[in-house]
């Protein structure tokens, strides 16, 4: 057994301590690939054609029981209603840590123009989930006994729900949405009451604009998301450029994200403590061919002291159908 599967077992072990301290599903850039709608709930429906988003992301190639993270999700309007439904399902393994979740979603658009050309919508989302939270002990001991290893596959469930708006005025846009709402009273603590998690609150917002000149092919969008954390009041923010490109066929689009904690992290650098911030550059390139959407994302993480040099990979495969027409005069990508 090497270092880091002891490192590995290290974090596991800890996670048996605080139980279901996961927040669902993980929050990383994988909505910049045309999929709002995995981190905020109001934006099932938003666009004229029903969605699915397949991706699959795998850290540190090469390494063991590395992170990896799959997620399916589909949403669309209902008709010619303002309503619309989505649906998200995922799997997330981390070491021996794993949880796999499902959530369904139901949102709500109210149209504020007078007609359909001049973009003035805002929208409403709500989602509610299960997650089933598993720890396989089952290879932790070799020999010996250890009172805080069950030596088993423990599992357990959580429900909690998200909720959130966004608002679209022409070509510019802003999300706000409250993950995992409810608390989780006495789920999330070991048998002694020690290192209790029963808010796993998180705040995100989102906001961008899209820019481009009159007649041309190329447009542009930068954005920003900030996340914080209530119950550890860690916070983040991404700073986002994207640019698009029309096409025959569809569109080519791809883009730079840079993450960067706002809280740091003390470790033990030999001489004393130092400290750093969580830093990641995540470029992305997509295309939108017909009705197909295909893209990869690269996120980098740039720190001193890190657990593996190797990046984070993630493929995104979609398919939009039921579309109708582009009613707004706009450069609004996730709308039209």
């Amino acid at each position: 057994m090497n270092l880091k599967k002891y490192f590995l077992i290290a974090v596991t072990a800890l996670m048996t301590q605080i139980g279901e301290a996961q927040e669902g599903l993980p929050i990383y850039s994988d909505y910049l690939t045309d999929n709002y709608y995995l981190i905020h709930p109001s934006m099932a429906g938003v666009a004229n054609c029903a969605k699915v988003r397949l991706t699959a992301r795998k850290q540190w190639f090469g390494q063991d029981d590395a992170p990896a993270l799959q997620t399916l999700s589909i949403n669309g309007r209902i008709g010619d209603s303002p309503s619309a439904v989505g649906a998200i399902v995922y799997n997330d393994k981390n070491g021996y840590h794993s949880q796999t979740g499902a959530y369904l979603t139901y949102a709500h658009h109210l149209m504020f123009s007078r007609n359909e050309i001049d973009l003035n919508m805002l929208s409403f989302g709500l989602s509610a989930g299960v997650i089933q939270y598993k720890l396989d002990e089952t290879t932790f001991l070799n020999e010996g006994f250890d009172p805080i290893i069950a030596g088993i596959e423990q599992s357990a469930s959580n429900f909690n729900i998200d909720f959130g708006f966004s608002y679209h005025l022409y070509d510019f846009y802003a999300h706000a949405t409250v993950k995992n709402v409810l608390n989780n009273d006495g789920v999330n603590s070991n048998e002694n009451g020690v290192f209790k998690f029963d808010n796993l609150r998180t705040f995100l917002f989102s906001a961008g604009n899209t820019f481009s000149k009159f007649g041309s092919d190329w447009s542009y969008e930068p954005s920003i998301m900030f996340m914080h954390k209530d119950g550890t009041k860690e916070s983040s923010i991404d700073v986002n450029a994207k640019v698009y490109k029309k096409m025959d066929f569809g569109k080519v689009w791809g883009g730079l994200s840079y993450r960067r904690s706002l809280d740091g992290a003390e470790f033990l650098d030999g001489s004393g403590v130092s400290s750093q911030k969580l830093q990641y550059f995540t470029p992305f390139v997509g295309v939108d061919y017909n009705n197909f959407v295909f893209a990869y994302t690269y996120s980098y993480q740039a720190n001193s002291v890190v657990f593996n040099n190797g990046g984070f990979h993630q493929l995104t495969l979609g398919y939009n159908f039921n579309c109708r027409r582009e009613k707004y005069e706009c450069n609004c990508p996730a709308v039209n």
